[in-house]
């Protein structure tokens, strides 16, 4: 791998003064644990000239409790997640996504906002600067033709977070900070289905904080698919919350990973509630799945592989919570 190219670190104290920095250097990005921007810096993935340094803002840190909901700083590292008591007794789906990413060395470093930013990823995308150039690069950099899907029209690269499905499924949203102020907006709306562009943020959009409603009663879980049982990223990840009232589902939210390119939230699920997650309701739910869903030849495991086992994986969680939460 080759070594990084020259740039400069500029270390704000405030997050006004960092909005303020990525304002005023088009081409700077912002850094927290670094365990994806730097990687992509080496790959020749991100042209940056200057890095700006938010370990220094003592806002983006901490994991509290707000106005009866679950607050976590952006800047939380996913070590500090996974074993946070609040976080625990809350929002343990949380807890047991950040537990799952990568390995013990990048979670003590990677943190809530990173993951949540996570650049998408697609097998001819992630390589170096001359298989890229050797194949004359894709659409998500310097080229003009997807090598997923060359007759489309976007790029295919798909989102692999893990985190993003879990606060998804409890309904979390995010603080943002930008060139206009701050504002608060669903989880949901910070994605759009775009490999190239997955995020709907302004580039000097800052995220401050992640919010999460507090839900009674309910049981959510995490899990995924991968090549390897740890360090890998997601072929297919699936985050479940539901609540029961007595033998029937009062309240069902799905979240998926790894499969398109933005995390999103399965519709239709409505039409399983009143009802016992029996084997019927479980093939509806299969089918919603496998049909929302859209992976493509992003990874190295075969697309249909990915469809099924995120079909599979929604439909085993979803049975086992049941099981588990009180009626």
């Amino acid at each position: 791998m080759p070594g990084f190219p020259d740039f400069a670190v500029v270390a704000p104290g405030t997050v006004a003064d960092a909005v303020a920095a990525r304002r005023a250097h088009c081409s700077s990005r912002y850094l927290a644990g670094g365990s994806d921007v730097l990687t992509a810096m080496r790959r020749g993935l991100a042209d940056v000239e200057v890095l700006i340094d938010l370990g220094g803002i003592d806002e983006l840190r901490g994991i509290g409790e707000r106005d009866g909901a679950l607050w976590l700083g952006a800047g939380a590292t996913l070590a500090q997640i996974e074993i946070d008591p609040l976080v625990l007794r809350h929002a343990p789906v949380l807890a047991a996504a950040a537990r799952g990413v990568a390995g013990p060395a990048h979670r003590s470093v990677a943190t809530l906002a990173g993951n949540l930013c996570l650049d998408t990823r697609c097998v001819f995308y992630n390589q170096s600067e001359w298989w890229r150039a050797a194949n004359d690069h894709c659409l998500k950099l310097k080229g003009t033709v997807c090598r997923v899907a060359p007759t489309g029209e976007r790029c295919h690269a798909a989102y692999s977070g893990d985190l993003a499905p879990a606060l998804l499924a409890l309904g979390a949203s995010v603080t943002v900070a930008g060139a206009v102020g701050r504002r608060e907006l669903p989880l949901t709306e910070l994605y759009r289905e775009d490999g190239r562009a997955p995020l709907t943020l302004a580039a000097e959009d800052l995220i401050v904080a992640v919010r999460v409603p507090r839900a009674p009663g309910t049981r959510a879980d995490y899990t995924k698919a991968r090549v390897r049982g740890a360090i890998d990223f997601p072929l297919a990840g699936v985050a479940v919350a539901l609540r029961r009232g007595g033998e029937i589902l009062a309240a069902l939210r799905v979240a998926l990973t790894g499969t398109n390119s933005r995390p999103f939230v399965l519709t239709g699920t409505d039409a399983l509630l009143g009802r016992a997650p029996d084997d019927a309701a479980l093939q509806e739910l299969d089918k919603l799945v496998q049909k929302q869903v859209s992976p493509m030849r992003t990874t190295l495991a075969p697309a249909h592989y990915r469809r099924r086992v995120a079909a599979a994986l929604a439909c085993r969680l979803t049975r086992a919570l049941f099981a588990s939460a009180q009626g």
